[in-house]
């Protein structure tokens, strides 16, 4: 028999066959059991310490049971999902992460801006590895699955569009591993009622209540994960080391795209300068503190306008404030919006999700509530940093609420 099984903890038993057996085994796809799949969420939830591995064979196993929906369902299979193309999709699925940087998203700017590549260009990896031998052996074009990787072909809508099998996975696989378990995301029922209708990936009205667990899934870990301070503080220290790494030419981009965590871990360790400093605080969880860390209500949409120049007013607020530069770092996310959103469903005619759900139509402002920008320094100069931001920035700083302990209120009554 050339079937085989793998327990994940989140599907239960996947199958996998011999190809992707071999698959499994090239170092490239090896290398994803060393990069976790939340950066640095683990110093907030010890728990989640979880790979890119595992989420790339959840992946993997969802395409499956789509593709299986759809060749049980022959009056959907089209030129968009002949069997061939459903074949390619879940290889793509399986491999989608190969292009992922150490420390997953928390370095993916910077290798953007030093290879001109995104995770998800795959093309020189499939073609000149083990991964493109394996390919080429069992009758696939490394070129082909490249090309669903980077979403650029109909049928990889359902490895990569609003609502897909790589959203499906990681927020199950967050929520187990970090212990969120508010909302819920019923891929079953999303996979049984997703279809193609003239090249598009469309919901039908009996998937749109599974939508909205997941945007609820979505919206909570938002908050309370992907965006929660620490997770922030983190990523962006690690993330200036990173650059500080690269500035220098301590270590080349292409190297630095190939390395897993514990290989910059060990590279940053080393340095003596900066890098090191920030290797140190990130070992012993001595993280930088907010100094700045303020909503879109009261920064403005406007904010998004420093996001091109955050290292000149980094060393502008340095200077105000009159310390070092690396004593400052900022961080602007992107503007808050949820591509599953945007899904399409098929509900008395075509129409997006937000039209089709009010629920949904209100998620979207508790998706800006969430939004925050951040300006962080190391505790001694949390109180320079923070006015020199405040004036940068122009926002009036607050009053410091005067904390009380259970013995000052008792006290207080008993005066």
């Amino acid at each position: 028999m050339d079937k085989s099984v793998i327990l994940d903890p989140i599907h239960g038993y996947i199958e996998f066959d011999k190809m992707k057996r071999s698959l499994f085994d090239t170092p490239q796809m090896q290398r994803l059991r060393r990069i976790k799949q939340l950066g640095f969420s683990n110093l907030v939830y010890p728990g989640a310490n979880h790979t890119r591995f595992e989420h790339s064979m959840g992946a993997m196993h969802l395409a499956s049971l789509f593709s299986k929906f759809q060749k049980e369902n022959p009056s959907s299979v089209s030129a968009v999902t002949d069997d061939g193309a459903l074949d390619e999709i879940v290889v793509a699925a399986l491999l989608h992460d190969i292009g992922h940087g150490p420390f997953s998203h928390a370095t993916e700017k910077l290798i953007e801006q030093y290879t001109r590549k995104s995770h998800d260009d795959v093309r020189q990896i499939l073609s000149e590895t083990e991964v493109g031998d394996v390919l080429q052996e069992y009758g696939f074009l490394p070129s082909r699955i490249a090309k669903h990787i980077a979403g650029k072909t109909p049928v990889s809508q359902i490895l990569s569009s609003e609502i897909d099998v790589d959203k499906m996975d990681y927020l199950a696989r967050d929520m187990h591993y970090t212990g969120v378990t508010s909302g819920s995301v019923d891929y079953m029922r999303l996979l049984n009622h997703m279809e193609y209708f003239e090249n598009k990936l469309v919901l039908d009205a009996g998937g749109i209540r599974a939508a909205e667990g997941l945007l609820v899934s979505r919206t909570w870990m938002n908050g309370s994960v992907y965006y929660h301070h620490v997770s922030r503080i983190a990523e962006t220290m690690s993330s200036r080391a990173c650059a500080y790494l690269l500035e220098n030419k301590i270590i080349r981009p292409q190297t630095f795209a190939q390395l897993d965590d514990i290989g910059l871990t060990s590279i940053m360790r080393e340095d003596e300068g900066f890098a090191g400093e920030i290797a140190k605080r990130l070992d012993d969880r001595n993280l930088y503190k907010r100094a700045l860390y303020e909503g879109l209500n009261t920064v403005g949409n406007s904010v998004f306008e420093y996001r091109s120049n955050i290292g000149r007013i980094e060393k502008e607020i340095a200077e105000a404030a009159r310390v070092d530069p690396e004593n400052v770092i900022i961080d602007i996310p992107s503007k808050p919006e949820m591509a599953e959103m945007k899904a399409l469903v098929m509900d008395g005619g075509m129409k997006k999700l937000t039209d089709a759900s009010l629920f949904v139509r209100d998620l979207e402002h508790v998706q800006v509530n969430n939004w925050r920008m951040g300006v962080f320094s190391p505790k001694e100069h949390l109180e320079a940093v923070s006015k020199a931001a405040a004036d940068y920035f122009q926002i009036e700083t607050k009053p410091k609420t005067k904390q009380f302990t259970l013995t000052d209120i008792l006290k207080k009554e008993t005066e």
